[in-house]
């Protein structure tokens, strides 16, 4: 992929000849220049979001055996071979290149068992974690199906691209980072429930991990996103509403029962969900009342 010395704009990207294009976009897929090729055709993109898209969807429309080529193309996390400038960069960003002795070793022996099992190496998106990070999770995925690693594979590699993406074009041109975000509703008084307290927690091997606990402001949000940027990782959440204190707090009653002598039918409200993609936004609003709740995915 050719540098350049400063970020480059949609209008540019738009206005390239193929040659060109392919040789700036050609390795935001590993060793992959034909998905750049493939993409060219579909020019002009609308936003940095429609050209990822249009290039991942290229490269999924591929035979598998070129999609095998694409996964194959990817080096082994802490390898001590040579690698492009981008992987380098990458795994640098996660202290793969201060890895112990012991952790070398350990990891490179995951590698060999991953890449022997699946016949291709361990795809992960680096950005935003450590090295401890990434050896638990080739040590959780090792033990998958070959549709899950072929799957989680394409999906890590659809994040990688896309932080490759924003590096490359310019600031002003850009989609935002995932985030994370609530709004809660009071539908027993039509208001936004202010002075909610909530817990936001990650799920992962039977644990529960807190991240953070927040109060809800006066329109029923928070000020600030639960998870964004590099906070924003793949994985099982919960959100936990305080439902119960809420109600309590506004003075509501439930029929026959008084608020301080018995708890509410909904103390609490546990919302779990996934993030597959952290580029993404992931809106959980919660529309409660004291006998009953609903939730999507908003936006």
């Amino acid at each position: 992929m050719a540098r350049t010395d400063s970020p480059l704009t949609l209008d540019e990207i738009n206005g390239m000849s193929k040659d060109k294009f392919v040789a700036s976009l050609g390795g935001i897929f590993e060793h992959s220049p034909w998905v750049a090729e493939g993409t060219y055709l579909l020019a002009p993109f609308e936003s940095v979001n429609h050209l990822h898209s249009s290039m991942l969807e290229t490269a999924r429309q591929a035979d598998r055996e070129q999609i095998e080529h694409l996964l194959r193309a990817h080096p082994d996390l802490a390898t001590r071979l040579q690698v492009s400038p981008l992987s380098a960069a990458e795994q640098q960003g996660a202290g793969l290149d201060k890895l112990t002795p012991e952790e070398f070793l350990l990891l490179k022996e995951l590698n060999q068992t991953y890449t022997a099992k699946f016949q291709f190496p361990f795809i992960l998106a680096v950005r935003g974690k450590n090295k401890d990070d990434i050896i638990s999770s080739i040590s959780e995925r090792v033990n998958r199906t070959l549709q899950e690693e072929w799957d989680r594979a394409l999906s890590e590699i659809g994040i990688i691209t896309r932080f490759r993406l924003n590096d490359l074009i310019k600031e002003d041109t850009k989609e935002p980072y995932g985030r994370l975000t609530t709004h809660v509703l009071d539908l027993s008084r039509g208001i936004p429930a202010a002075g909610l307290v909530l817990q936001l927690r990650r799920l992962a091997n039977g644990t529960s991990e807190l991240l953070l606990e927040a109060v809800t402001n006066k329109d029923g949000r928070l000020d600030a996103p639960l998870l964004d940027g590099s906070r924003m990782e793949t994985g099982c959440y919960e959100l936990l509403f305080m439902a119960g204190d809420y109600f309590r707090k506004t003075g509501l009653e439930e029929e026959n029962e008084t608020v301080d002598s018995a708890p509410f039918f909904l103390e609490q409200i546990p919302i779990r969900f996934n993030i597959s993609n952290p580029l993404d936004h992931y809106h959980v609003p919660l529309l409660v009342a004291p006998g009953g709740y609903s939730t999507y995915r908003g936006s």
